[in-house]
């Protein structure tokens, strides 16, 4: 992934990064979403709601990510 040099993520990485989250943490975090939803900018909010809520602390810190 490139980076920018304030070391946050493009959008495009972004939606990159909530594909695999959602699919990592789809039982844990998800279950109420379709694996195969098409993810848009507007879901963003919501991946990181429940990574903060209940993907323990590796979803926390993957949430940061999402919302720098």
């Amino acid at each position: 992934m490139n980076q920018t040099d304030d070391n946050t993520l493009s959008l495009p990485e972004k939606l990159e990064l909530a594909r695999k989250v959602l699919h990592d943490f789809h039982a844990q975090c998800f279950w109420y979403l379709r694996e195969d939803i098409e993810l848009k900018p507007a879901d963003l909010d919501e991946i990181v709601r429940g990574l903060r809520q209940n993907g323990g602390r590796r979803g926390f810190l993957l949430a940061a990510k999402l919302c720098r």
